[in-house]
Formats: C-alpha cells, sequence, structure tokens
C-alpha cells in the first residue's frame, strides 16, 4: 500500500501498511527524528510474512506527517521549567489516534528509542488499544539508568550539512558512532541507501530538537509501567552507546512478566543480520496474547 496520511488529533499523520488487512495488526514506532521507513521496506515484509498486518508512521514533526512550530528549548525543558510544544504523551495518543483511525481496536506495539518511550505509553494510556509490546533499545524516563554519552550527546547538536552527500556523510559518522561495531562494514550499503532516501524524503531537524524536547522533560514512568498487564518483551543491545543497556533492564524490571533479550554487541542500531532476532520476538511476543 502505497503511503497515505490520516487526520489525527487535529493533525496529519503519513502512514503505510504491508500485508494483509485481516490479519492481527503490528503497529511499529519509530524513533528520534526517523521517519518510517527506517522500519525498513524488508523487513515489514518479513513480519508480514509470518502473518501480520504492518502499519508504520511517521511521528509528528517528521517525515511527511504534521510539523511543530515552536523553538525546542531543550535546556528549559530538561529542567522541566517549561511545557514543550508536544509530549511523549501526546505521541502515543497519535498512535492511539491512528489505530481509530483504521479502524484497529488492538495492536501488537512496537516501538524503537523513543518509539519504545511511545510504545510503552501507549500501553499505559490506551490500555484497550495494545495486545502485546516490544519495546527495542529504549528506557523507562528515569535519569538513573540509560544514560547517554557525554560525546554522542554533544555530537546530536551539530548542525546538519547542506547537501546530499555532505549529509550522508554526516549520517554515517553517526551510525558508526552509535551502531553496532561489528556489523559497521556489513551494513554499511544499506545505511548509505537509507540515509540518501532520508534525506530525498524530506529533514526537519527543527522537529528532531522538539521530539528531543518531549523526550527529556517526560516524567519517570517506572511506577507506571508497573501496570501494564499484556505479554511484553524488552530487547536491548549490551553495546549501545546511546541508551545504556541499563535503560533496557529496568524497563523489564518495571514490567511484570516482561522478558528480556539483551544481544551481545548490538548497539543503537538494527543490523540486518540480527533481524531474525527481532522479528522472533515480536512473534513470541505476539503469541503469548494469543
Amino acid at each position: 500500500m502505497a503511503p497515505t496520511t490520516a487526520r489525527v488529533n487535529e493533525i496529519e499523520l503519513c502512514y503505510e501498511e504491508f500485508g494483509k488487512p485481516t490479519d492481527p495488526t503490528v503497529l511499529l514506532v519509530m524513533g528520534l527524528g526517523g521517519p518510517m521507513f527506517w522500519w525498513e521496506d524488508d523487513f515489514c515484509t518479513e513480519l508480514a510474512e509470518r502473518g501480520f498486518r504492518v502499519i508504520r508512521f511517521d511521528n509528528r514533526d517528521c517525515g511527511r506527517s504534521s510539523a511543530g512550530t515552536a523553538p525546542a528549548r531543550l535546556v528549559p525543558a530538561y529542567l522541566r521549567r517549561v511545557v514543550p510544544e508536544y509530549t511523549l504523551e501526546d505521541m502515543a495518543a497519535d498512535a492511539a489516534g491512528l489505530l481509530q483511525h483504521l479502524g484497529v481496536e488492538r495492536a501488537h506495539v512496537v516501538g524503537v528509542s523513543m518509539g519504545g518511550m511511545i510504545a510503552q505509553l501507549l500501553a499505559i494510556r490506551h490500555p484497550e488499544r495494545v495486545a502485546s509490546l516490544v519495546s527495542i533499545m529504549s528506557t523507562t524516563g528515569s535519569r538513573k539508568v540509560g544514560r547517554i554519552s557525554a560525546k554522542v550527546l554533544v555530537s546530536m547538536f551539530r548542525t546538519i550539512p547542506e547537501g546530499e552527500d555532505a549529509y550522508v556523510a554526516r549520517n554515517l559518522e553517526g551510525f558508526k558512532r552509535i551502531g553496532s561495531p561489528r556489523y559497521y562494514e556489513s551494513n554499511l550499503e544499506r545505511q548509505t541507501a537509507r540515509a540518501r532516501r532520508t534525506y530525498a524524503y524530506g529533514l526537519n531537524p527543527a522537529g528532531t530538537m522538539r521530539q528531543l524536547a518531549a523526550i527529556v522533560s517526560a516524567p519517570d514512568r517506572t511506577a507506571d509501567l508497573g501496570r501494564i498487564r499484556v505479554p511484553t518483551t524488552v530487547v536491548h543491545g549490551t553495546a549501545d552507546p546511546l541508551v545504556h543497556v541499563s535503560g533496557g533492564k529496568a524497563t523489564a524490571r518495571a514490567i511484570p512478566g516482561a522478558e528480556l533479550v539483551l544481544i551481545p554487541g548490538m548497539g543503537h542500531d538494527m543490523p540486518r543480520e540480527l533481524w531474525p532476532v527481532l522479528l522472533d520476538a515480536i512473534d513470541r511476543t505476539a503469541a503469548r496474547a494469543t
């Protein structure tokens, strides 16, 4: 199905579907600044071949979904002295609204990084919409876990260079910094192709900062995670330099009955070689809900 848009919570969300509409639905939620096709086409196709209707979408302020307008004001947001233009809870409400728009009563929800935070909140605030939950390389919102390295944090605030080749070079530099070291060379070609596709699709650096403001201003979800009662799997790489593995461990501890899958050598990316582990986790978790 070609990408289309839905009017949800007074904004437009761009989304795309794979698989049969009669199959159980998996909703894929991407992370900070990532358009929906960072859930790659082949990944979605393989998931659909396992018997799922797959929905991926651009979060607000990314890709072809509606963009915000207010300055991010990251430091005051981190200090919780200002309320950002929107919150992670608003983004979870977007996901719930998209499911309602599509007539999906309940979905198996999978989120990566910021998308994992949104997926957690979808299960907390809209439990009637969630059949199972998979949280990948994410954290609880507690500032005691999932810490980010200072070097990586500083790199996130560098100005995006002009021109496609310069953007691709910067993207690959970031990929090398936060990705899985043992899989860097084998995934370089697909990462390059993804960067070029992202550039052509359209960049929104101000939107990424607004999303980041929503992340840094979010309260600790640990207590609320304890109310989740759907089958849950938490996946995290042991070599993740962006969201420390302690964030994944804390998430699994907080959710009753959650399965924790730690992947040695995995950074803050999804190398092609590890797709079977991720797909199996989604499949296995969904099966627990039936």
